[in-house]
């Protein structure tokens, strides 16, 4: 990293949870029960339970949500306005939200880790390993989870099909014919997005220009349909939430 990139702060740490009331793949989805729990319940506790974490506070547009959220602990210090609880609403614009309307209440983070409900299998080590990597690389805009792609679903050697032909998804994939020889790909898990305030307000990202990988690697599941549903229940059975 150069030299002159100046140091900033970590300062004070806020953890958001959103939970809008409206769900098309899992009807009431983020106060439905999972493993005897209302499943906000489970971002909200890992939250708390960090001491790196300063404020923990809930955003929805539901009162219902509210409720339940302050039974866990959360702060519910505004209600989201329908503008910004639809089916399309970018996250970043959610997170810009909560950040400038609790800044403008006398209270400013330097750091906003985002924890959507739908990914309930997050271990609190990897969130402190990830909240620590944040504060210790002065030049980093954000930290994000992401897990390791099993080789046969890499980019590089992937397929379409276009016309009846089978073809490579990526030009350069022609040249990989087996899959060990395949890079390494990751994808984005949900499990934690860390992003630094100045990333959400002034470069309007959740990611920024860097962008750091925390890998995660305990099985885990992101909640859209009920069948995403029915493998959290099991593999809460198995493992325990947070897992083992």
């Amino acid at each position: 990293m150069p030299d002159s990139e100046p140091t900033r702060s970590a300062g004070p740490i806020l953890a958001v949870v959103p939970a809008r009331e409206g769900s098309k793949g899992i009807p009431g989805k983020n106060i439905r029960v999972l493993a005897g729990k209302p499943l906000l319940g489970y971002a909200i506790e890992t939250a708390r339970r960090l001491e790196l974490i300063d404020r923990v506070v809930l955003t929805t547009d539901s009162p219902e949500i509210a409720a339940v959220g302050r039974s866990f602990g959360a702060e519910t210090p505004f209600i989201r306005p329908p503008e910004l609880a639809r089916d399309d609403t970018p996250m970043l614009a959610v997170l810009q939200h909560a950040v400038r309307t609790i800044s403008h209440a006398g209270w400013t983070p330097e750091i906003v880790v985002l924890l959507q409900p739908t990914a309930p299998f997050r271990r609190d080590a990897d969130l402190v390993g990830a909240i620590s990597l944040l504060q210790s690389s002065p030049v980093a805009d954000s930290v994000v989870s992401v897990e390791l792609v099993p080789s046969h679903y890499s980019p590089y050697y992937v397929m379409k099909i276009i016309d009846n032909w089978l073809l490579p998804f990526l030009a350069d994939g022609s040249r990989v014919t087996r899959r060990q020889d395949a890079p390494s790909a990751y994808s984005r898990n949900g499990q934690f997005y860390i992003s630094r305030r100045t990333t959400l307000l002034d470069k309007e990202s959740i990611y920024g220009d860097r962008s750091l990988p925390f890998i995660t690697s305990h099985r885990a599941v992101n909640l859209d349909t009920m069948d995403d549903w029915e493998s959290a229940e099991r593999l809460a059975t198995q493992h325990g939430l947070p897992p083992l």
